[in-house]
């Protein structure tokens, strides 16, 4: 059999599509001794790696060996029996589709994605959607949760998917790169990725108006082409995205203004918790660092394991 290198753009469990490096599209399983080199997760294969497989006879591939990651990006898995789920592999940023209302995403939710992705090395932008069915009330939500996420690093917009003419500053965003676009379900990703590259057509749903919650549409995570340069992975709504591997000492690090005062703190271990002497306490309490953000540390660090909307 011959050997061959590609990247893989779709996954389904137990088949993944592969990209060659030739440019071919092949269909393959994994060998059976991958899933025997330690890998704690469901998946030991994700969208996003890169890949050594064998061409069979029958067209469908075999692959033989994974590549380095770069980095990567989990969620807590549903099947109890493993500790996680690899959404996709070596990205150069995650997208993180919120809305103020319709449905609500909570301030934890944002913080632990946010902090998950900063542990494995992902630029995260938050993108703020839906605006056109926000009162005042959401508005001012809306510039306040800007403010805070953009004077601590990070950048936003703020658009509607749905409504907008002009996305192109989101085709900016998006342009030449591997993006993982994330979000609880009924955000809009399917809805805005459509709006970005028409030709995908993905599929869309409604919100549900008894839960306030959307439908699931995506299943598996798949990557997908953009015309202007790039890929983008749409994944299944992340209701247990996960911060598993990292110990409950590290964790501030991933928080960047509580990181920045806790080099002050009067105990080197400190969690920031309950200890005196505790910069990071003062600064919450001075206004600098803001409550919500502390609130979001304290929730995750007291709850690690749980999932949150």
């Amino acid at each position: 059999m011959e050997q061959n290198n590609g990247l893989v753009i779709k996954s389904t469990g137990s088949r993944y599509t592969v990209l060659s490096d030739e440019g071919e599209v092949v269909i393959c399983r994994i060998r059976g001794k991958i899933r025997l080199q330690g890998i704690k997760s469901t998946n030991p294969v994700s969208v996003g790696d890169r890949v050594v497989f064998d061409a069979a006879d029958d067209g469908e591939g075999i692959i033989s060996g994974i590549k380095e990651r770069r980095n990567y990006i989990i969620r807590k898995a549903t099947n109890l029996s493993k500790e996680s789920h690899i959404i996709a592999a070596n990205v150069d940023q995650a997208v993180l589709i919120v809305t103020i209302n319709y449905p609500v995403t909570t301030r934890v939710f944002i913080d632990r994605f946010i902090a998950a992705s900063e542990a494995y090395g992902i630029p995260v932008t938050i993108v703020f959607n839906k605006t056109d069915r926000y009162d005042e009330e959401h508005m001012r939500a809306l510039k306040e949760w800007r403010e805070l996420y953009e004077g601590i690093g990070y950048k936003t917009y703020a658009v509607s998917a749905k409504k907008q003419e002009d996305l192109s500053e989101i085709q900016s965003l998006l342009k030449d790169k591997i993006s993982v676009l994330s979000g609880h379900s009924g955000v809009g990703k399917s809805t805005l990725i459509n709006r970005v590259e028409p030709d995908l057509n993905l599929k869309t749903a409604e919100i549900s108006a008894i839960h306030q919650s959307g439908k699931h549409t995506t299943t598996f995570a798949e990557m997908h082409p953009l015309s202007f340069g790039g890929y983008i992975i749409d994944t299944p709504g992340i209701r247990g995205f996960g911060l598993i591997h990292i110990e409950k000492e590290e964790l501030y690090h991933y928080f960047k203004e509580i990181f920045a005062h806790a080099k002050d703190c009067r105990f080197n271990n400190c969690t920031h918790y309950s200890e005196p002497g505790c910069s990071v306490k003062e600064a919450v309490e001075e206004g600098v660092i803001a409550l919500s953000r502390y609130e979001s540390y304290l929730s995750i660090l007291l709850n690690r394991n749980e999932k949150y909307r």
